[in-house]
């Protein structure tokens, strides 16, 4: 009697909520004593299972927020002023940015009007003391880094060269006259830079000797040579060439101005990647600069590669903004994306490419913040920044990879960025050094032994 009950009672929890027209309904499609008899002979641990099952509701459940910051750093790294500007550089981003960025990824042309606009945030030259900067820390640099890279590398190559390379060279080895007259300008966006160090025939090899010359007759620089895959060059004010001294086989840096007498610069076409940044081919012939305009205190690679230590890291941080851009599309294109009835997210495979992006981002994110304490500690070696550069440009490949893969065929429109992102990386794993020279500067430094050629 006491069993006859307790399945009366399920059987009656089970059904008081349906009317007779939804019973008479429900009677249309299945056998309802088979199935109450069915009700009746669950125990009371499956019959709450079920009963659970049925008042778990979908639209009820909110999903968590897209966030590749896992590991909070943002949150618990910076200042709340610092965190502030990092939000409004985000919100700018999505806002200015964002919307028209695969038009042009799409024409390799550069959208000119977003100059003044980035001009008014503020942040050129960040982490430079004087000359209108703002004295800002590395970590600070290398946040914004991220957040530009995560909507498009372009953009934040393009800042990258201004920003680093060029305001860099002149911060770190230019006399008081040569910053003060070019710094303030670059910081504000009024003078735009290029970085003339790749040729055609020498890109990893520079610190062997470059086939660029120059050669010193009276108060002038006579420069002669080739550059390529020169980041704005198309469109720069002037450009940060360097070349070797024919007297004593030295590099040195020289600042040519845009219009200069045999000084010809070539747009380059048909990129796969970086496609909005404006890479040229500069021929020098006969070039004349004078003497003021050469960089003071660039008079070995050494100095050089000052440079190119302080900006290797922040093209660490563009891998980690790279992959984040690729893994936060992807998953918000999971969570909506549905097949089989469901949305793709929730199926396990997928949920597996997912974590392991996220592994590789966060690994990438911890490492680059890191190297930016590093950096602000004054404590920042070339093998700091090479393995950070070359594991980031790793790693960067293979979330976009899987990003690519759970978005399926539609992972190869532009319309979902992420085909973009996929490009962009290819890009990344080269410049500022590629993975066998990065690798080869670590090993140098754990070893003891230099496998260099």
């Amino acid at each position: 009697m006491a069993n006859f009950l307790s399945s009366l009672k399920s059987a009656y929890q089970l059904f008081k909520h349906i009317d007779l027209e939804k019973l008479g309904k429900l009677s249309a499609k299945v056998d309802l004593p088979k199935l109450l008899d069915s009700v009746t002979q669950l125990d009371d641990q499956q019959f709450q299972g079920l009963m659970k099952l049925m008042s778990v509701k979908g639209k009820d459940k909110p999903l968590p927020a897209v966030e590749g910051d896992f590991y909070h750093l943002g949150d618990e790294a910076l200042k709340d002023e610092d965190r502030a500007l990092q939000l409004k550089v985000r919100a700018f981003l999505e806002k200015e940015v964002k919307p028209i960025v695969n038009n042009y990824w799409l024409k390799a042309e550069f959208p000119h009007e977003l100059i003044p606009k980035i001009a008014e945030l503020n942040i050129c030259g960040l982490t430079y003391k004087g000359y209108g900067c703002a004295g800002k820390s590395n970590l600070m640099e290398g946040m914004l880094a991220m957040e530009m890279a995560r909507v498009d590398t372009s953009i934040s190559t393009f800042f990258g060269v201004q920003s680093g390379l060029v305001m860099g060279s002149i911060y770190l080895l230019g006399s008081e006259a040569q910053k003060q007259e070019w710094l303030p300008k670059m910081q504000q966006f009024k003078t735009i830079g290029a970085f003339g160090l790749t040729e055609p025939e020498v890109g990893s090899g520079a610190a062997g000797g470059l086939g660029t010359t120059a050669k010193r007759q009276g108060d002038k620089w006579i420069l002669n040579g080739q550059k390529k895959w020169i980041g704005n060059a198309p469109f720069a004010d002037v450009t940060i060439i360097w070349a070797r001294d024919l007297d004593d086989n030295q590099i040195k840096g020289f600042f040519v101005r845009k219009g200069a007498k045999g000084f010809s610069v070539e747009k380059m076409l048909d990129k796969m990647a970086l496609r909005i940044v404006q890479n040229g081919l500069i021929t020098l012939t006969n070039c004349e600069v004078h003497e003021d305009d050469r960089l003071q205190n660039a008079n070995s690679f050494k100095d050089t590669a000052k440079v190119l230590q302080m900006t290797r890291a922040g093209v660490a941080w563009q891998a980690v903004g790279c992959a984040r851009g690729a893994y936060e599309a992807a998953l918000r294109y999971t969570q909506t994306r549905k097949q089989f009835g469901r949305p793709i997210a929730s199926f396990q495979l997928i949920q597996n490419h997912l974590v392991e992006m996220l592994s590789n981002l966060t690994a990438m994110q911890t490492l680059c913040f890191r190297l930016s304490q590093l950096q602000d500690q004054g404590l920042l070696t070339d093998e700091h920044a090479s393995l950070a550069k070359v594991f980031c440009s790793m790693r960067t490949r293979d979330v976009v990879s899987r990003a690519r893969e759970v978005m399926g065929g539609n992972g190869i429109l532009l319309e979902y960025d992420v085909a973009r992102f996929v490009a962009d990386a290819e890009a990344i794993y080269s410049y500022e050094g590629t993975k066998e020279i990065n690798t080869l500067i670590v090993g140098r430094a754990i070893t003891g032994f230099s496998a260099f050629v």
